[in-house]
């Protein structure tokens, strides 16, 4: 399992909310989306950070992944892995 960490969460009009979870070092991701009512019905937060199979994982876009490394080495310097977010 690999550990990835929160980078960016975004909305939609669709009422959706993305979640991008990636690597340390900008490489790997991984994407949630859920409805916005799903999210309140959910027992259990979002967390800072989650372990993905490696083999679920997704190459960054060269344009991201400066910022994905430094967003989640921020979140991994801030947060334990399951503080909620």
């Amino acid at each position: 399992m690999t550990r990835l960490w929160l980078v960016e969460r975004s909305y939609d009009d669709r009422n959706l909310v993305s979640f991008v979870y990636a690597t340390p070092d900008g490489e790997k991701q991984h994407r949630k989306e859920l409805s916005v009512t799903l999210l309140r019905q959910r027992g259990d937060p979002m967390t800072a950070a989650v372990e993905i199979d490696p083999a679920e994982l997704g190459d960054v876009d060269p344009a991201d992944r400066e910022r994905y490394a430094t967003e989640a080495t921020k979140m991994q310097s801030k947060h334990a892995p399951d503080d909620p977010i």
